[in-house]
């Protein structure tokens, strides 16, 4: 069986009833049974169904001095299922932790993805992506990038399914098609907001200055 969250220890508000692990083909599904106290005092009893995949990292590389942003273009089964009419979603660069530290994981991932080796990954938050059903929390990165970083093509890992075309645009161009909605990925959308707020030549500074 594939290694799945822990259960926390009950909590003054939570308590775990029941834990049943309904499939672990892939990620691993869970129908969990808690008690809840709601605000008014009295506890509820609640069965969720809870999907863990792991957490993951992602990034956006971006050239501060041409003011643009590497992304990457990849089939999707569940975006293709739910109306993208031909499951083709542009994305900013991520994957699994699988074990590694978000750093690790992400120099990886675009080393694969991407083709870049990327000198200073540089955290600018995390975010539970989707927190009603599934565990998974992100760590988003952002990252300057030149042409001679590019050591190889990227694409991804063919036996692992992967076809990835890499894509160099201007961000206000990205952001252009956020607006269109030829841009739909949830964390792709907030690296380029943040991008764009915060400014492309100070994406690396901390924070307030």
């Amino acid at each position: 069986m594939r290694p799945s969250f822990s259960i926390p220890p009950p909590a003054e508000h939570v308590r775990a009833l029941g834990d049943e692990r309904l499939s672990d083909h892939w990620y691993v599904l869970r129908k969990l049974t808690i008690e809840l106290r709601r605000r008014g005092g009295d506890w509820q009893t609640q069965t969720r169904e809870v999907y863990d995949r792991g957490n993951g990292a992602t990034l956006l590389l971006f050239n501060a001095r041409r003011q643009t942003v590497v992304l990457t273009r990849q089939f999707r089964l569940p975006a293709w299922v739910n109306g993208c009419t031909d499951g083709m979603l542009i994305e900013a660069c991520a994957g699994l932790l699988d074990g590694d530290d978000p750093e690790t994981c992400i120099r990886r991932e675009a080393a694969e993805e991407t083709g870049f080796q990327i000198q200073k990954p540089h955290k600018v938050f995390e975010a539970y992506m989707s927190p009603g059903s599934v565990t998974e929390k992100l760590h988003f990165f952002v990252a300057p990038y030149e042409a001679s970083d590019r050591s190889a093509e990227g694409g991804g890992l063919a036996p692992e399914g992967e076809d990835i075309e890499v894509i160099e645009l201007p961000l206000d161009e990205a952001l252009s098609m956020v607006r269109s909605g030829a841009i739909e990925d949830a964390k792709t959308i907030m690296l380029l907001q943040h991008a764009k707020i915060t400014g492309l030549d100070r994406l690396l500074l901390p924070a307030g200055v």
